[in-house]
């Protein structure tokens, strides 16, 4: 019988976040794999690090390019296929010897996770199970305190590696917007949302949950840096009951 592979989602940050059924599924698992930047640490394995038990194989899963290299680029492409076909394949060779492997994924596995590219690699051969987390978005509103959309309203999750002309238009064909992937677009977010006229009510979060983490305007951020862990949030709920 062959192993079986679990997604698991290890949620915003906060290591208290993290629901009892991943938790349970990581200290159980035979192997536990992680993605992380080639030479930095894995902030999943992270959150997850008080959930492992001695005797675990551990298998870190390092990209081979993130943002040296366009996304559109032929060259990142193929490097980013052949890293995830890799990876399906290392795993493949323990659920073959009937081992139970849980894969770590910031936030939820299907919420813009690295996870879902070893899953539609691997569940038409082996058993899969996902277990939901809870997403950078969900985390950072509550930090924030920000209720964001109400009703009818519409919310629109905007990756910030768009176009600025793609920005404005669905930003300003939406009520409530969360705007991901900052880094060095945070200048091309700010103009877009300055166009659509949405930054009086943009806010920034960096880091959401984290012990580092904080919340202010985005008028109030330079635009100096944007880490990995940050996003911005436009509120709709302009018609409060």
């Amino acid at each position: 019988m062959s192993g079986k592979l679990i997604g698991v989602g290890t949620g915003p940050g906060d290591p208290e976040l993290i629901t009892i059924k991943a938790a349970r599924a990581i200290t159980q698992a035979d192997v536990v794999a992680f993605f992380a930047k080639r030479g930095n640490a894995s902030n999943a394995r992270a959150i997850a690090a008080d959930h492992f038990r001695p005797g675990q194989i551990e298998e870190a899963l390092d990209y081979p390019v993130t943002t040296e290299i366009h996304r559109h680029d032929s060259d990142y492409k193929t490097q980013i296929a052949a890293f995830y076909s890799e990876a399906a394949l290392r795993l493949a060779v323990h659920l073959d010897a009937g081992r139970t492997v849980a894969v770590l994924s910031e936030g939820d596995p299907l919420f813009y996770g690295s996870y879902m590219h070893l899953h539609v690699r691997l569940a038409p051969q082996y058993p899969t199970e996902v277990i939901a987390g809870i997403t950078a978005m969900s985390g950072s509103w509550s930090q924030a305190g920000l209720p964001l959309v109400q009703g009818d309203d519409i919310l629109t999750i905007l990756p910030g590696t768009l176009d600025q002309a793609d920005l404005v238009r669905r930003l300003q064909e939406t009520d409530g917007a969360v705007i991901m992937k900052l880094g060095r677009n945070l200048p091309k977010v700010r103009a877009a949302l300055c166009e659509a006229g949405r930054l009086d009510n943009a806010v920034y979060v960096e880091r959401g949950t984290m012990a580092n983490g904080h919340v202010i305007r985005l008028s109030d951020k330079p635009d100096d840096s944007a880490p990995y862990f940050s996003l911005i949030l436009v509120a709709g709920w302009s018609t409060r009951p």
